[in-house]
């Protein structure tokens, strides 16, 4: 597994799976940001070594149907108390609108993809819907730990289009290396919850 901090990243785009199906309140605040904080150390990587970030994730269950109340626009405000940076949204994850968008990213900049389940063919795996998004990046970053074992286009099927370009994020790599040390040196006695 290459990580991130392996990647040339200078002038590049890198198309990162984020975590960001965070809690909301019943005026669309972020009510625990926990999943948005742990994604910034990769985020702040990629902009620091010259690069610009593609942010791509999902939000609840929303059916393959766009759905105001679980957008990701909402997680915008969250995001840039952590990221010093131009921030921009794609009001949607694919489509000329939103591929001009990341096209003209300059270095430095983040652009947040809306959520990528309000198409069906996220769930689905679909390739050709993977390919779009992989239109998104020059490299593709994987720093969803909790989304990684899924089979869907933004995660399995999307790493096919970067052969030789797929990296690990630092927080996918900091999971790893915690389960690592639980399945093969944990400290006894130890309880594991699933």
């Amino acid at each position: 597994m290459k990580l991130i901090t392996e990647a040339a990243l200078a002038g590049k785009r890198a198309l990162v799976r984020v975590d960001y199906n965070v809690p909301l309140d019943d005026e669309g605040n972020v009510t625990d940001d926990r999943r948005i904080r742990e994604s910034i150390p990769t985020v702040q990587h990629i902009l620091s070594e010259g690069g610009s970030a593609v942010l791509m994730s999902h939000m609840g269950r929303p059916k393959g149907e766009a759905n105001p109340k679980m957008s990701l626009e909402q997680t915008i405000s969250t995001l840039k108390k952590y990221v010093d940076a131009d921030i921009f949204f794609a009001d949607n994850c694919v489509g000329d609108a939103a591929f001009e968008m990341s096209a003209n990213l300059q270095p430095g900049q983040v652009l947040l993809l809306e959520n990528l389940r309000f198409h069906a063919k996220e769930k689905k795996g679909d390739e050709e819907f993977a390919k779009q998004l992989a239109r998104h990046g020059d490299l593709y970053v994987n720093d969803a730990f909790g989304s990684a074992h899924r089979a869907h286009a933004s995660t399995a099927t999307v790493a096919q289009f970067f052969p030789d370009a797929k990296f690990a994020g630092l927080l996918l790599n900091k999971e790893i290396e915690n389960a690592e040390k639980v399945l093969g040196n944990a400290q006894r006695p130890y309880t594991a919850i699933m």
